[in-house]
């Protein structure tokens, strides 16, 4: 049963591990401690500052290196923003605000006009936007339709044919109600959802819409979670579910005046107990009824405390390092994988920066592997003054990896190539990124089995891997442990 008077330990002080103390807190929690290996909270979600000069004038802002935006399906964020005090523009966007505004450019360095018909017309394109527009509509349908049941947050029971889970549907949004829409759990049977286990692309080849791949792909591999001859469709669909994907068609999008780090930061100072930085989890030892947790601090001197629970956010795969693991964790979570994904924050060379975040589809392929994807562009009023970040995937199942030095290279050429040559790199990373289980070990039931571990020898586990690498399901992963454990 629930003891509101349990210690208990949170791992990480990224999206997972706030937003669980948040939900603690909401529900009478107050015993808790949060440990963050880093000198900051927000994980991925890192909005460095940096001076920008404008006409003559200097200036600091703030940019991006991992989380960017949101839209009107971020219910669990939106629940972060009300907490701390700080929320998001748009998707009106005023002038001075950071705008989402984008391009498609050609490796030839053209600006192209995919999406629109009276641009470069010819009878194919027409056509091929006429196809498009069918299969966006069928696609909708079978959602609603064939595989009831898609969008909720996680992924317990999918490999069976079932779902159970927070609804991430908004009333009124391709045929949601109250009644099925978020915070709602919502639970069935649906045989058809097995289907989701299936690589997107497959999954989109058996249902007939391979057309739409056209319009995912720039949301979700230039984003950094990998390919869609990999990954398994419930990944695609419950990030990008019909709802969220026609927001990002129409940018009607969000994004954060001082960056998504600062909704972490309003968070941290508003818990009852802050983040402890620079303090890393060394080991975990969990005798019979309690957790024992050794703790390293930024002075280098080892604590142990015992605590009652245990909320595990930060990476699993890693959990067995340092942790007292079992031989199912072992198992378990030996099999995630996780993208390699590189950008760099950088300046050009004068008059030659990019004046508005630009997609290269041609480089979203695995054939491409390494190549730059996506620029982005958050200060559009600075003009060619503004610096921007590129994005790039460096590895694929199946392919060798491209090793980190290539990847910022080969990243540097193809801004040249369509015409934004760099000057300096102001920052530069590459980042444990989605993960995430092959299409096999999630056919053959890895959430579920998951599931069934979770209050194991008094431990939780959150986090990107529960239902997906992005801050908004990552938090909402939070707000379901928290609900059904606690």
């Amino acid at each position: 049963m629930p003891n509101k008077e349990d210690k208990i330990c949170i791992i990480g002080g990224g999206p997972a591990g706030l937003s669980a103390a948040m939900y603690l807190e909401k529900k009478g929690y107050s015993d808790y401690v949060i440990y963050e290996k880093l000198n900051k909270v927000g994980g991925k979600c890192w909005s460095p500052r940096i001076k920008v000069k404008h006409n003559g004038v200097e200036e600091e802002r703030s940019f991006e290196t991992g989380a960017i935006m949101g839209a009107i399906t971020y219910h669990a964020v939106s629940e972060m923003e009300e907490f701390g005090g700080y929320y998001h523009k748009g998707p009106d966007f005023k002038p001075g605000e950071p705008n989402m505004r984008r391009e498609f450019r050609k490796l030839n360095g053209e600006v192209d006009h995919p999406f629109e018909p009276k641009v470069n017309f010819s009878f194919k394109k027409l056509l091929g936007l006429v196809k498009l527009k069918k299969q966006m509509k069928k696609l909708n349908h079978l959602m609603q339709t064939k595989y009831v049941g898609y969008d909720c947050y996680g992924h317990i029971g999918v490999a069976k044919g079932e779902y159970y889970g927070i609804s991430k549907g908004v009333a009124g949004y391709c045929g949601a109600v109250p009644e099925n829409s978020f915070p709602n759990y919502v639970k069935g049977v649906n045989p058809n959802l097995k289907d989701l286990a299936l690589p997107f692309s497959e999954f989109c080849r058996i249902n007939g819409v391979e057309e739409v791949q056209r319009i995912w792909i720039a949301p979700f591999t230039s984003f950094g979670y990998g390919f869609f001859d990999e990954i398994p469709a419930a990944l695609v669909m419950k990030y990008l579910d019909v709802t969220t994907a026609l927001e990002f068609v129409n940018m009607k999008l969000w994004t954060w005046q001082d960056g998504t780090q600062q909704i972490y930061e309003h968070v941290n100072k508003k818990l009852k107990h802050p983040a402890i930085l620079e303090t890393e989890v060394v080991k975990i030892e969990r005798p019979e009824g309690k957790v024992k947790v050794t703790v390293k601090g930024k002075d280098g001197k080892e604590k142990t405390e015992v605590f009652d629970k245990l909320i595990v956010t930060t990476p699993l795969d890693r959990f067995i390092d340092y942790a007292d693991a079992t031989e199912e964790e072992k198992e378990l979570f030996s099999k995630i994988i996780h993208e390699r994904y590189c950008d760099y924050i950088a300046t050009f060379e004068e008059g030659k920066s990019p004046v508005i975040s630009g997609y290269m589809v041609e480089n979203m392929v695995p054939e491409r592997l390494g190549h730059a994807m996506v620029y982005y562009n958050r200060w559009q009023h600075l003009g060619a003054d503004c610096p921007a970040t590129v994005y790039a995937l460096a590895n694929h199942t199946g392919s060798p990896d491209v090793d980190y030095d290539v990847v910022m290279k080969t990243m540097d050429e193809d801004m040249k190539k369509v015409g934004f040559p760099i000057k300096e790199k102001l920052y530069a990373q590459e980042v444990y990124y989605c993960p995430h289980v092959s299409a096999k070990d999630y056919a053959d039931g890895w959430y579920d089995r998951l599931e069934a571990l979770q209050g194991n020898k008094n431990t939780f586990y959150a986090g990107e891997i529960i239902s997906f690498g992005d801050m908004e399901d990552t938090c909402a992963a939070s707000k379901d442990i928290v609900g059904r454990f606690f």
